[in-house]
């Protein structure tokens, strides 16, 4: 079997996992998966703004939360002990999911830059090196580029 011929039966497989997947969206017919600039800008901006309220709102969590406990403690209730107890948990979550938050975001920003610089990179690499015409840009031809990837 042909390098073609696998990597065909690879995307096709790859394509029918993702049409699979929950929320799997990739067109009949394509074989590429495609991303594009703004959906990852509006998962990035949805992580970004999760981590913003939920940094304040589990600081104010956390506070109302040791006042009632250490209240409820100084008074003799058991549950003042159990309600800190909770809080603990309740911080060392927040702090995950903050971290979670600030992962995908920072993720998002990386890849975009460096997707960026390999499609610059990439361009470089396509242009003529030596004298060009007067008024081409340079451009290797497209009935030029197979030989770059053989």
């Amino acid at each position: 079997m042909s390098f073609d011929d696998e990597w065909a039966q690879a995307k096709a497989a790859a394509v029918m996992r993702l049409n699979g997947a929950p929320g799997g969206s990739a067109k009949p017919g394509s074989a590429d998966y495609v991303v594009h600039d703004d959906e990852l800008g509006a998962i990035g901006h949805a992580a970004h703004g999760l981590f913003n309220g939920l940094e304040s709102g589990g600081k104010h969590a956390r506070a109302a939360s040791e006042t009632a406990g250490s209240s409820l403690k100084g008074d003799g209730f058991v549950t003042g002990a159990a309600l800190s107890e909770v809080n603990t948990t309740w911080e060392t979550q927040v702090k995950s999911l903050l971290q979670a938050c600030a992962h995908i975001s920072n993720h998002l920003d990386y890849t975009k830059a460096s997707r960026k610089a390999d499609d610059e990179w990439i361009g470089a690499q396509m242009r003529i090196v030596g004298p060009v015409v007067p008024g081409d840009d340079g451009a290797v031809p497209a009935s030029q580029i197979s030989k770059y990837f053989r």
